[in-house]
């Protein structure tokens, strides 16, 4: 995960999956962000009449807690290269509102 100024961008490599392969959620509350891939391949021996077949099924998941300052409404994910990316925009910070206080003498 990195910080820019604008967003939380999280990469994951993902280049032994496929695009229908990778999942990326925000768990309900929107405090957990979750990718989660999962490979499967089918593996027949090559003769005129095979007599096994061999499945490989390889899945993780990477779970990664958001910070407070996140807008978990607008996240997105993009594939490129074999990298997801993950950029979670950030909200505006609040800045503390200073009232000037009138000084009687």
């Amino acid at each position: 995960m990195k910080e820019t100024p604008e967003a939380h961008v999280f990469k994951a490599d993902v280049s032994c999956l496929e695009e229908e392969e990778v999942k990326v959620e925000v768990e309900e509350g929107g405090r957990v962000l979750q990718i989660i891939g999962e490979q499967s391949k089918e593996h027949k021996e090559k003769t005129n009449k095979w007599h096994r077949v061999e499945h490989n099924n390889d899945k993780f998941m990477r779970r990664f807690r958001l910070p407070n300052n996140t807008k978990v409404d607008q996240e997105k994910a993009a594939m490129e290269n074999g990298v997801l990316t993950v950029p979670i925009p950030k909200e505006e910070e609040k800045k503390p509102r200073v009232k000037n206080v009138h000084i009687s003498s």
